[in-house]
C-alpha cells in the first residue's frame, strides 16, 4: 500500500519535503512504521521525542494502518 505522510516543523526538514509517500505492506503498526521511517531517515532517532497521528489523532503504537488513513508525524513542541 502506498501511505501519504504530513511532515511538520523539524520532521519536515528531515524529510526534505511536507509529505512523503512510502510504499508499505498491509496490516503495519504504527511501531513498525516508526521503526521503517527511522532506517530511512536516522536523523528522526536524534529528536528528544515525536508522535504520529493516524486520523488527527495520535496513535499508540500497536495501532493498524491502513492506506485510507491520514499519518502525520508530529515534532517535539516547545513552547514559551
Amino acid at each position: 500500500m502506498i501511505l501519504k505522510i504530513l511532515a511538520f516543523g523539524i520532521t519536515k526538514d528531515i524529510f526534505g519535503t511536507s509529505e512523503k509517500e512510502i510504499e508499505i505492506h498491509e496490516g503495519v503498526s504504527v511501531k513498525t512504521l516508526k521503526e521503517l521511517l527511522e532506517k530511512d531517515f536516522p536523523e528522526l532517532k536524534r529528536l528528544k521525542s515525536y508522535f504520529i497521528a493516524v486520523d488527527d489523532e495520535y496513535a499508540e503504537d500497536d495501532q493498524i494502518i491502513t492506506e485510507s488513513n491520514e499519518i502525520a508525524i508530529i515534532p517535539p513542541v516547545s513552547g514559551g
